[in-house]
């Protein structure tokens, strides 16, 4: 396109046009303009004074220059103008071209430059701030880079041994590593060699982590924490990236400690995963993990530290010696080192005098250290919604009875009705666990709704190792006296015995067929302690064992219901006293049961040295889901 710089008005432009003074006009609809070309006898009188456009792509024009430019309104109105005129005087030879004022070469020009400069930011982001690992995207260019956070003497470990109440036989075990990388030599002059790897093996918070973070704060080495998902990616060979990297840094900073937290993630037996084959991008990451295990020379200080709950899922050659040299079982905390745990804890909560920690342990068997470190905050947080100044003994005896059975709904609707069928259940519970030998100690009954629960049952069960017929007999018994009670007073049952009867059959079933306690099965357990019959579609036994087994169990679940409906017929009237009782409190003690049925002939230590509203196990309760908060 070619333009002048000088520019007239509408007006103007048909000022011209009657005088018969133009040549040519040339449209443009794209960007309302025109160019005006002037004939010959206006040039020659025209003063021509304007200087030649700068454009630069002006060499380019074919076409004369214009004279004038232009701006129009509307194109059809611009046009209908010009012809009037031209009606109005024949003598106007002026002719009108529409066209687009957009040169084509100039067009192409100006969408590469634009190409370019968006070329150049991409360019500038992508390779240098992304590349250099800044920003959200800065793993674009590092995602085969290890995760492992890195404490150093930078970022020290301050968790020591102190800080880790209870394990002491895993401690034992662990301070080994600590010494070796204290002082290597001393085991080296004689011969051996450093373990590779050690395998923290136990429940869920029963300190596992924590351990491993203890050895690195006591041994002051080099730490590279990490979960077993991050090594886990979307892109194929990330993973295996990720381990080679792991061992890179660690073999730098040698003596140094590696911690693989949940390394069932990326441990798992191989094969075992589904239909992915041996090729999927979980596989490969453990082939070069084992390789990388193997690859360590006795002279390079590096530890393999690692955690997991599922140790029997996790591939066999990772487990073998050479690899995960040593495995450390930690256990759920025993009586003496739940005591220590509460000392761990309670040293930071404002306690009022004489708490008595040994109490504290008795009341909570089964709790791992997650168990009690949650319990001494629920404690606190009580006390502060109750507005005490310090945490009082019955504020713990509450965060037992809030964590174990839920939190307490005393407005729930509850027909009347219903709540006397609650209390009889909750009453053959008590009775039946109260009447027979071997059923662990109660310490309270309630009717109040608790959680999922519309009544539940506190008992005190014994801390044993090794479990007999008659004592598992006396369980089960225990457990379906809530049942036999409704039987016993409404002549019918009810759904509220769901979750009574899951833990009976599945203590029936473990009776039958893992622990060989059944005379017509025998001594014979289907028990698969290494985890890979879950992986299995085929029953180890046949359909005539799989039909006597079906029976054997519902030959210990009657016989057990039979003899719950004989004791509770045999003591209906201390029945319903207790019933009664349960209705008129909503919440009784042991001692109440010890007015209606005496003490327990064979527990004379326990009815000597009664023990208050303690709380630690719910054994029962009244509900129609199926998930439970109950524990042995």
């Amino acid at each position: 396109m070619s333009s002048q710089k000088k520019e007239i008005s509408e007006d103007k432009f048909f000022a011209l046009l009657a005088q018969e003074k133009i040549e040519d006009v040339m449209v443009y609809r794209d960007n309302f303009s025109a160019d005006v070309f002037l004939n010959q006898s206006a040039k020659a009188v025209a003063k021509t004074t304007e200087k030649e456009n700068s454009n630069p792509f002006s060499s380019i024009d074919s076409g004369p220059k214009a004279d004038y430019t232009m701006k129009y309104g509307e194109l059809q109105l611009f046009l209908q103008k010009i012809d009037i005129e031209k009606a109005k005087n024949p003598k106007i030879t002026a002719t009108v071209d529409v066209g687009n004022a957009t040169n084509v070469f100039e067009s192409i020009l100006i969408q590469i430059l634009i190409g370019l400069v968006i070329l150049s930011v991409i360019y500038f982001f992508l390779f240098r701030k992304m590349g250099s690992g800044g920003g959200p995207g800065g793993q674009i260019f590092s995602i085969g880079k290890s995760k492992a956070k890195l404490f150093d003497e930078k970022d020290k470990m301050n968790v020591t041994f102190k800080d880790v109440a209870g394990l002491e036989g895993a401690k034992e075990e662990v301070q080994e590593v600590v010494d070796f990388l204290k002082n290597s030599e001393k085991y080296t002059k004689l011969g051996g060699k450093i373990p590779k790897g050690v395998l923290l093996v136990g429940p869920p918070g029963t300190g596992k982590t924590l351990l491993a973070k203890a050895v690195a704060g006591e041994a002051k080495v080099p730490f590279f924490s990490l979960s077993g998902s991050d090594f886990v990616e979307m892109f194929v060979g990330v993973g295996a990236s990720r381990v080679r990297d792991l061992f890179a840094q660690a073999k730098a900073k040698s003596p140094a400690i590696i911690f693989i937290d949940e390394i069932d993630a990326i441990g798992r037996a191989r094969g075992k995963g589904g239909m992915q084959g041996g090729n999927d991008e979980r596989e490969n990451t453990l082939n070069q993990l084992l390789t990388e295990m193997d690859g360590f020379g006795t002279d390079v200080n590096v530890i393999i530290m690692a955690a997991t709950n599922r140790a029997d899922i996790l591939d066999k050659a990772l487990m073998r010696a050479g690899r995960f040299d040593r495995s450390i079982h930690v256990d759920l905390p025993e009586l003496h080192e739940r005591r220590a745990i509460f000392d761990v804890h309670l040293s930071k909560i404002k306690l009022e005098e004489n708490i008595d920690r040994e109490f504290l342990a008795k009341q909570t068997p089964g709790f791992s250290g997650a168990d009690i470190a949650n319990l001494c905050n629920e404690a606190a947080l009580i006390a502060a919604r109750n507005s005490h100044e310090s945490v009082m003994k019955q504020d713990f005896l509450d965060a037992v009875d809030r964590i174990i059975g839920g939190l307490e709904k005393k407005n729930r609707a509850i027909k009347p009705s219903e709540k006397k069928r609650v209390a009889y259940h909750e009453a053959g519970h008590a009775a039946i666990s109260w009447l027979v030998e071997h059923a662990a100690p109660l310490l309270k009954v309630t009717i109040v709704p608790r959680g999922r629960s519309l009544g539940a049952a506190w008992y005190l069960p014994e801390e044993r190792q090794l479990t007999t017929t008659d004592q598992m007999y006396d369980e089960l018994c225990a457990l379906l006296g809530g049942r036999a009670a409704e039987q016993t007073m409404f002549g019918n049952v009810s759904t509220g015995a769901l979750s009574d009867l899951e833990r009976v059959t599945k203590q029936a079933q473990a009776m039958v067929t893992i622990y060989g306690l059944n005379e017509k099965v025998g001594n014979i357990s289907y028990y698969d302690s290494s985890g890979q019959s879950e992986y299995s579609f085929n029953k180890p036994y046949s359909e005539e064992t799989a039909k006597m087994i079906d029976q054997e169990i519902s030959k210990i679940v009657e016989g057990q219901y039979q003899r719950a409906l004989h004791i509770l017929h045999e003591n209906r009237d201390k029945l319903d006293a207790l019933a009664g009782k349960l209705l008129e409190k909503e919440v009784i003690f042991r001692e109440d049961l010890e007015d209606i049925f005496g003490k327990r002939a064979w527990d004379p230590e326990l009815t000597e040295k009664p023990v208050s509203n303690a709380t630690n196990a719910v054994v029962e309760e009244v509900v129609q889901a199926p998930d439970s908060a109950t524990q042995l």
